[in-house]
């Protein structure tokens, strides 16, 4: 498979999920996070996805709400159930939980540090090292790292309305990125003095 990564906007896009397992119950939070209408096949549905919106359907109903779907995701625990579910979706966005190469969308590990959301794909090989890479990656990414990335984008912003040159810019975007002093501010947790000494370098144009 030609796997790449992508972010999907999934509100108000329709998913099927079919199991209610453990890893059902996790796809649909996900989705249900992102605003996306969830119809769930399965047994002992947690009341919380209800709670949210989720929709229980039968047995009986596949086909229609395989049609009603903009993404099938098979999570059951019954491998012919889930061999005969992507037959029929063999047309929709699938994501085969059990299988991924018989899918043509992978749903990876993903979490948030702040603003930045980090997603890995270990190819299937290792959902364990999936967990384990994610406490390294946690452990990498600092508070201050998370500060700099808002201070970046008031510094886009700016100079989007005072500085013409892309090159010019880009130049600036560096220079606040390696500024020693806004590094200590930040350090310090001082993210609008940090603005504030930004905006001066920009208005002093130095």
């Amino acid at each position: 498979m030609g796997w790449t990564p992508l972010f999907l906007d999934m509100k108000d896009k329709k998913v099927l999920i079919v199991g209610s397992g453990e890893v059902g119950s996790r796809r649909a939070r996900r989705f249900l996070k992102a605003n996306a209408k969830v119809a769930i096949l399965g047994k002992n549905i947690p009341n919380e996805l209800l709670n949210k919106g989720a929709y229980i359907i039968s047995p009986e109903e596949i086909p229609k709400w395989i049609k009603w779907a903009d993404l099938v995701v098979v999570a059951s625990s019954d491998h012919q159930l889930n061999d005969e579910i992507s037959h029929l979706a063999k047309n929709k966005l699938l994501n085969r939980a059990d299988n991924p190469d018989k899918g043509n969308i992978i749903v990876p590990s993903s979490f948030f540090i702040g603003d930045v959301q980090i997603s890995i794909f270990t190819q299937g090989k290792s959902p364990l090292m999936a967990r384990e890479l994610r406490k390294k990656i946690e452990k990498v990414i600092t508070s201050e790292d998370i500060l700099q990335l808002d201070l970046q984008n008031y510094t886009r912003n700016l100079l989007k309305n005072k500085v013409e040159n892309q090159v010019n810019r880009k130049k600036y975007l560096y220079q606040i990125l390696n500024d020693p002093e806004i590094i200590e501010l930040l350090k310090e947790g001082k993210l609008e003095e940090a603005k504030y000494y930004v905006a001066n370098i920009i208005k002093s144009g130095k």
